[in-house]
């Protein structure tokens, strides 16, 4: 089999998608990221699936990438890392409430709630942007598709706009990685 074809298809259409991403929003996220470091406050991060890796992930780039040698640390923490805490909550109340649970006597002033969704709807990811707003608490929002309820809720967004997946799901990363680098102030 020849996919060459497809594959080129594939990279051109994230290429563009990448050219069109709103540098401004991206630029406001890594200001609140750094001013949650300078106050020592938490960012909770949450997502499903492909969301919840990339969550796990920005746990990894930030807490250990970012801070570095560093004065002051960032606080990442991945809601859905704990799989004893997420399934015992998922057993006993709902699967929608696994993120919402912990953040209800959790979340401190100046905590910031960081919700990714690649379609912008998935309802515990809603949830606990939902006790974030309840709370007073800033909310972080990366999504894709149309955005849903992310992007309304948020109150910084970087929308990915594509009706694709993987595309979102591969820029969300790559956001990932640019901000950890610019913050931990690598150079090119």
């Amino acid at each position: 089999m020849d996919y060459r074809n497809r594959i080129k298809r594939y990279l051109d259409l994230e290429i563009e998608v990448i050219k069109s991403l709103d540098v401004d929003a991206i630029n406001s996220i890594m200001n609140e990221i750094k001013a949650s470091q300078e106050r020592e406050s938490t960012v909770y991060i949450c997502g499903n699936g492909g969301s919840h890796a990339t969550a796990s992930h920005f746990c990894c780039d930030f807490n250990k990438g970012v801070s570095g040698e560093q004065e002051k640390n960032t606080n990442f923490v991945c809601l859905a890392d704990n799989v004893p805490t997420i399934t015992a909550i998922a057993n006993d109340l709902s699967y929608d409430e696994i993120f919402s649970y912990q953040l209800k006597n959790r979340l401190k002033p100046g905590d910031i709630v960081f919700a990714i969704s690649g379609s912008g709807n998935s309802k515990n990811v809603v949830r606990a942007m939902e006790v974030a707003k309840d709370k007073g608490n800033k909310i972080i929002g990366l999504c894709g598709f149309s955005g849903g309820k992310v992007r309304e809720m948020s109150d910084i967004c970087l929308h990915v706009n594509i009706n694709n997946m993987q595309i979102t799901e591969d820029i969300h990363m790559i956001l990932d990685h640019v901000m950890m680098f610019v913050l931990a102030g690598y150079d090119l």
